[in-house]
């Protein structure tokens, strides 16, 4: 029987599976996964942040004179039921306020329409006073409303144009940023530049945020990263730009304005946009209407079609995502589907025919910049991507593939997983470790800019992202005795393992994240369980398993450099991540597992799948924090095979690198 004949099944009816308990709760997850698959194989979940974004949305189209009362409409909708019942707004659901996207939600409802003295406005009025006024906000926040007049541009940092002529061996240039820094400064040094006034057509104001008038306001609060010897070097060099910027040769600022111009036309990247997120996208438009591209311009149209492009509509409802997430959806999915049935691999199949020509073998994006003799052959995020690949989508693609050709004896993933491999090895860090889109990207020094009070300016290697590079080459046969790579890799690892067991996540919240990721890792390289950083990491995660027994965490722990895990109330995502790195560790037996599946068990909603309010992906730790919706149906599921594969005695399982 088909995995769609299996999934489609009535409960009860006998099929290839036991539809009972267990083998039922598989069995509805599948059933509603395959509904979501797009008729050409792929799957796509939208991808929600906090308020900044929608909200600065309707700011960009109101910088750009575009009234647009629908989309206004919609998106006013959202905004006001996500508002918290504090009255402000925050960065995940059920958080504290966050002083930046409650000014910007504010802002954009008013531009929107909505009366100061409606009480959901006041509610927000109150609450961002409580805490001190809109002068609080981060420096992004400052930079959009210097745009509208609302703040002065002393409120900004300086941020020459002419940093574009900065070669790579200065200690401050492009190519020492991430490449989401990179892409995003680049247009804004632009704007900084021409400090253009927005069309603010409706002529809206927020003055009555300010405890003090902004500008009346003589010292606007220092950023959170302007600490130590490098916090004061940069508010030095701050002043010191000040009152030189203004003599610079205007020769100069126009080669640089150029020079950003063409870096940014070579990126656009069709309709999926520069850099493929939404910062790089809006303030590229935001660019070319300041220098006076025409409406009708190539590159004006086809940048507009990638910012509208981000929109997700539900209903009454519309919100600006940060980027889309088709690869990762879509390859999560195939591996979730493989582990739920391993003997019918056509859906999980034709998700990875999906995948392969989105393979980029011909584009040296911005990595090749520090390793231009390696050829390309990684996977990008989103769509399309092709100058930004990364490591963690590249890695996981691999992964699903040769799990695929295992299984069906095809060949015709060969290519496209030998030259992945050759860009991942090749893509390894100094230290051992992988960042997620470029190598070394370690000057540290540069998150002290005041420009980066988000202080995730950079690109290190990390714990997430280098166990999966690991897991990809221990799941194609090779260990710590017979890969380099791996050795390196490993030290990496061990090195990075905190004192109580647990791994940092980067890219998910957090600890569990990281230390999953790190469980499968070892497991796949032949790293013994019962090798003493194992065993410490296994009796962490059983050490903050949840009494419902789910496990759950909070952003909290992202508040220093490393403060430990946070508690909070259990989420699907996170209890899968446990459960599978306790099962990779070899747990399978424990009774910790049996309760974190149990409770997946019990948690199924109706339609397959599990409710999950709460955001566990990261953007930038502290800053921006992502809600994937699709983890919540695909990470029980995979969790949930995994156990009835291992508890049936396949002992392949647990060869796999995730």
């Amino acid at each position: 029987m088909s995995l769609a004949a299996q999934a489609a099944a009535p409960v009860g009816r006998t099929s290839l599976f036991d539809v009972t308990g267990l083998d039922a709760a598989i069995t509805r997850a599948m059933s509603a996964l395959l509904e979501e698959q797009r008729a050409d194989g792929h799957y796509a979940f939208d991808l929600e942040a906090d308020a900044a974004i929608p909200a600065e949305y309707i700011m960009v189209k109101h910088f750009l004179g575009e009234v647009e009362p629908e989309m206004e409409r919609r998106t006013a909708n959202y905004l006001r039921r996500i508002q918290e019942s504090h009255g402000g707004w925050p960065m995940l659901a059920k958080g504290q306020l966050n002083m930046s996207a409650s000014v910007k939600a504010y802002f954009a409802l008013k531009i929107a329409g909505d009366p100061v003295d409606a009480p959901h406005m006041v509610k927000a009025r109150n609450a961002i006073l409580a805490h001190g006024g809109a002068v609080n906000m981060n420096i992004f926040t400052r930079m959009m409303l210097a745009f509208f007049g609302i703040v002065p541009w002393s409120a900004v940092p300086v941020m020459p144009v002419e940093l574009m002529h900065a070669p790579g061996w200065f200690p401050i240039n492009i190519w020492r940023f991430s490449y989401w820094a990179r892409d995003t400064v680049v247009p804004l040094l632009v704007l900084m530049a021409k400090k253009p006034r927005a069309a603010n057509p409706r002529r809206v104001g927020i003055d009555e945020l300010f405890i003090v008038p902004p500008h009346a306001v003589k010292r606007w609060p220092k950023t959170v990263n302007q600490v130590g010897f490098w916090g004061a070097f940069f508010v030095g060099l701050d002043k010191v730009l000040r009152v030189t910027e203004p003599l610079f040769p205007k020769k100069s600022r126009d080669s640089a304005i150029q020079k950003a111009v063409e870096f940014l036309r070579e990126r656009l990247n069709g309709e999926d946009g520069v850099g493929a997120i939404y910062p790089s996208i809006a303030y590229t438009v935001m660019m070319f209407h300041v220098l006076g591209v025409p409406e009708d311009h190539p590159d004006m149209i086809i940048a507009k079609k990638a910012l509208e492009k981000l929109v997700a509509h539900n209903g009454d409802e519309a919100f600006c995502q940060p980027c889309l997430s088709p690869v990762w959806d879509t390859v999560l999915t195939a591996h979730a589907l493989l582990e739920a049935a391993p003997d019918d691999t056509a859906s999980a199949e034709r998700a990875l025919d999906w995948l392969l020509p989105l393979q980029v073998l011909d584009v040296k994006g911005d990595w090749a910049y520090r390793r231009p003799d390696l050829r390309p052959g990684g996977w990008a995020f989103q769509y399309k991507n092709d100058h930004y690949v990364d490591l963690d989508d590249t890695a996981v693609v691999v992964m699903a593939m040769d799990r695929a050709r295992n299984k069906t004896g095809t060949r015709r993933f060969d290519h496209a997983i030998d030259r992945a491999v050759e860009w991942v090895v090749g893509m390894q860090s100094t230290n051992g470790g992988w960042g997620a889109f470029d190598v070394d990207n370690t000057s540290y020094y540069l998150n002290h800019i005041p420009f980066a009070d988000h202080g995730a300016l950079l690109d290190p290697p990390t714990a997430d992202v280098t166990a999966r590079c690991l897991s990809m080459l221990g799941q194609l046969g090779e260990t710590a005795k017979t890969s380099e790579a791996v050795r390196r890799g490993v030290d990496y690892l061990l090195r990075e393992q905190h004192p109580e067991g647990s791994w940092f996540g980067r890219w998910g919240i957090n600890y569990i994240y990281g230390t999953w990721s790190v469980l499968c890792a070892f497991n796949a390289v032949g790293i013994d369980a019962g090798h003493p950083a194992v065993r410490r990491a296994v009796d962490w995660l059983i050490a903050i398993q949840n009494p419902d027994g789910g496990w759950g965490e909070a952003d909290a722990g992202y508040a220093l450099d490393y403060v430990a895990y946070k508690p909070s109330e259990t989420t699907a995502s996170q209890t899968a991540w446990a459960v599978i790195g306790l099962m990779a560790a070899g747990e399978v037996d424990h009774p910790v597992v049996k309760r974190g599946i149990a409770y997946l068990e019990q948690n199924q909603g109706e339609d397959g799948f599990w409710q999950e309010p709460h955001y566990t992906g990261t953007g930038f730790p502290r800053v921006f924090y992502l809600r994937y919706l699709g983890y919540a149906k695909f990470f029980p599921l995979w969790a949930l095979a995994r156990y009835r594969s291992l508890k049936q005695g396949n002992t392949a399982a647990v060869l796999h690198g995730m």
